[in-house]
């Protein structure tokens, strides 16, 4: 994260960070406390936390069910709790949350990891029709992007799987960056929905 911030102060932008637990309530009321405390305000929070430790049902890795809704569904539920009232506050606001291709393909073995991105897109959703015409909602279902999500993968031959389509297909993180990009930067009444993005390669 430090060589982050250096980077983007010596571009001459303003940055600071703090290491976050999502998991955490906590973690994130401090994270927009400190957002609000250095600049004023809170413009816009992007929750793009995930892991996806993906296996058979059969498996009953039970620990890992629990790490998925615990940083996936609760990470995204505790950064609207931390920001929504500071939203309301300055009557402006923008939520982008990150789902996934997986929440609009059930596939085997990845029934935990798409309900949670589903549970993501509901709750944006829900959370987009309760906003009122101050705050927007944008989400972002990304396909293969070439990151290391796979990591979190304790089956090694999914794991395997898993990269081995990210080396053939996957692309680079910056689509997705561009995406957030263009939906922050529309104009105040315009309210980005969701936004699909993956390889043309990507069935």
């Amino acid at each position: 994260m430090a060589s982050l911030a250096n980077e983007i102060a010596g571009a001459g932008g303003q940055v600071i960070y703090a290491s976050t637990d999502v998991r955490r309530r906590e973690d994130l009321v401090a994270l927009v406390g400190l957002a609000k405390e250095r600049f004023g305000r809170l413009d816009v929070l992007i929750s793009n936390a995930g892991v996806s430790p993906i296996s058979p049902l059969d498996d009953l890795r039970v620990d890992e069910w629990d790490a998925i809704i615990d940083t996936n569904i609760r990470g995204l539920l505790y950064g609207i709790a931390a920001a929504l009232p500071l939203f309301r506050t300055q009557q402006t606001g923008h939520f982008v949350n990150v789902a996934s291709t997986a929440a609009h393909r059930i596939v085997p073995n990845m029934a935990v990891y798409a309900a949670a991105k589903s549970a993501v897109r509901a709750i944006s959703e829900g959370l987009r029709q309760e906003a009122g015409d101050r705050l927007r909602v944008t989400v972002i279902s990304p396909g293969f992007i070439k990151t290391d999500l796979a990591s979190s993968i304790n089956d090694r031959a999914l794991r395997e799987q898993i990269e081995q389509g990210m080396q053939k297909i996957a692309i680079s993180p910056d689509a997705i960056a561009q995406t957030i990009a263009f939906a922050i930067s529309q104009p105040a009444e315009v309210d980005v929905g969701e936004v699909i993005v993956r390889p043309t390669a990507q069935s």
